[in-house]
């Protein structure tokens, strides 16, 4: 692997699941017959959605917390997220003792707004974009002191989110494709980085959603844009990449093989199909990779490992998705 392409010493997933093993479970990865059946290639899916905050961001906000030195502790930690990211980190900060603040925008829901709140984290609620809660975040840096552990661009937060690869390799040691969600790119710059090291063949494909995908246009640009946020599905796939970003897109540039996005409808598909044929609650960020499987939007050879990442749905909106009912998430709330 191009040492440029990232920031951290070989060992640092290793080091990374040492540190996080009293914190955060081992999850298993699980045959489909399902998609096995219907992709004609073993298929795996690495339940991560049971981690025990729900999504695999405990991981990388873990591995981040516990690498501060004691003058960071005392003052505190702050980040941006979009749900996942927060309540990782909020449950993080409480293991550890120290304060923790979550910024987010109103695009984030309810449901995981309380959630983060329940673990004690200060939470506020700034604008209606990632970008624009980040203000908040800065501010809290400059004038309290407060350490910024952000949801991907940072080299701890991808060497934890990277444990996820390490153990692909273990329970799915032939494996030749692994899918993962995209979004500011921590978990695939982290699983690529550790599957590749050991096994540089390996594919690695992207999912995202058609609906604001920042790292996707960036790809396509060539370097960090900004895009307009939009609601979807997927929502914990939302929000930018920054535009001084230092690591994920470059890793992600340089690592993973090929990018996909899906439609609301795909995404809502996918859902249905982890509850109805895998017996799996999952949201819709950490259905895309199933539901791109499902959707017919990826070649795969091989055995196959799927990424189901997070599994904190508002459960009033994933009964009316898997009772059939056609989701607009740009009008929700609406009347």
């Amino acid at each position: 692997m191009n040492q440029h392409s990232f920031p951290l010493a070989a060992d640092a997933f290793d080091e990374a699941r040492h540190r996080i093993a009293g914190t955060v479970l081992r999850t298993p990865a699980v045959p489909s017959p399902s998609l096995t059946q219907m992709c004609g290639a073993p298929v795996h899916l690495k339940l991560e959605h049971l981690q025990t905050t729900g999504s695999f961001k405990l991981r990388g906000a873990t591995n981040a917390v516990l690498s501060l030195d004691e003058v960071s502790r005392s003052k505190g930690v702050v980040g941006v997220s979009t749900g996942n990211h927060g309540r990782g980190l909020a449950y993080a900060a409480r293991q550890a003792g120290i304060r923790c603040v979550i910024c987010m925008s109103r695009l984030v829901p309810q449901n995981k707004v309380d959630a983060i709140s329940a673990l004690g984290a200060d939470v506020r609620i700034v604008g209606v974009s990632q970008d624009e809660a980040q203000v908040e975040v800065d501010r809290l840096v400059a004038e309290e002191g407060l350490t910024l552990l952000p949801p991907f661009d940072h080299a701890d937060i991808i060497a934890g989110q990277g444990t996820v690869g390490l153990e692909v390799l273990e329970d799915v040691p032939q494996v030749e494709t692994v899918l993962v969600p995209l979004s500011g790119g921590g978990l695939i710059s982290g699983v690529a980085a550790a599957v590749k090291a050991e096994k540089p063949d390996v594919k690695v494909i992207g999912v995202s959603m058609e609906r604001g995908a920042a790292m996707a246009a960036s790809l396509d640009a060539g370097h960090p844009v900004q895009v307009p946020e939009l609601p979807t599905l997927a929502d914990s796939l939302g929000g930018g990449i920054g535009l001084d970003n230092r690591y994920t897109f470059r890793i992600t540039r340089d690592l993973v093989d090929q990018v996909v996005l899906l439609s609301e409808v795909e995404i809502a598909d996918g859902i249905r199909h982890a509850y109805f044929e895998e017996r799996q609650v999952v949201e819709g960020s950490g259905a895309v990779c199933l539901a791109a499987i499902v959707a017919g939007k990826v070649r795969l050879s091989g055995p196959v490992v799927a990424l189901l990442t997070g599994c904190n749905i508002d459960m009033n909106m994933h009964r009316r998705i898997i009772c059939g009912e056609t989701v607009d998430v740009m009008h929700e709330g609406e009347g």
